[in-house]
């Protein structure tokens, strides 16, 4: 399977070695972006499968390129994944909102990173439970739950109210049975349908979801 790869970063430096990593492998074909402007436009062209997004680029930057390309029906199949580091809390914080699949961070191992893309490719998310905990918590410290957002979580039933948590902290299907006794399948299931309820592409805007509306608050797992 080939996996088509756009890759966003206004820095000649780091896209270069980023695309120096991903060329070792036959199946990840990549074309590059300077800057966010510049990766929509290459992501309509070209309809890749993942999209390696820079948060902070001149002009277009990561989060508005993250929105344009997410709020684009045509493009439902792009994943967009954010490349960052841990000071930018805030700013993969929104992004996740706007749509993005996930975060990897910028000294990520040469084998986690096409591993990471592989998976994003295949429709999921892409969600470090480390990362995960650092950045969002840190964010979601600065603000309160919203009330319109808990209405939210009205469709959903009990049990899935429940696996939202262990999503939020970027466990895995496998990770999520063993806590609440159930199968794997029956985690996807549950993930699957809290999905479609709440309009969620991926996991990602369900982690962001139950930080807002306070199913998940800082420093619980």
């Amino acid at each position: 399977m080939t996996v088509r790869v756009v890759l966003a970063d206004d820095q000649t430096v780091v896209r270069a070695g980023f695309r120096a990593l991903l060329d070792l492998t036959d199946d990840l074909v990549v074309t590059e972006a300077a800057d966010g402007a510049r990766a929509v436009e290459a992501v309509r062209t070209t309809r890749p499968d993942v999209v390696l997004m820079d948060i902070r680029m001149p002009g277009v930057d990561g989060l508005e390129a993250t929105r344009r390309i997410a709020g684009d029906r045509s493009l439902d199949g792009v994943r967009v994944v954010m490349l960052t580091t841990y000071q930018v809390g805030a700013y993969v914080f929104e992004a996740l909102r706007h749509g993005a699949a996930g975060f990897l961070l910028k000294d990520i191992e040469p084998d986690d990173l096409r591993a990471a893309i592989r998976t994003v490719a295949e429709g999921r998310g892409l969600l470090d439970p480390a990362v995960t905990r650092r950045v969002i918590e840190e964010f979601a410290r600065l603000k309160a739950p919203e009330a319109a957002g808990a209405e939210r979580l009205a469709v959903l039933t009990g049990r899935e109210r429940e696996v939202m948590a262990p999503v939020a902290a970027g466990l895995s299907n496998e990770e999520i049975g063993k806590r609440l006794i159930m199968s794997p399948l029956t985690a996807k299931t549950h993930v699957s349908r809290t999905m479609t309820k709440l309009g969620a592409r991926d996991r990602a805007p369900l982690v962001v979801l139950a930080y807002e509306t306070g199913l998940v608050r800082p420093g619980e797992h």
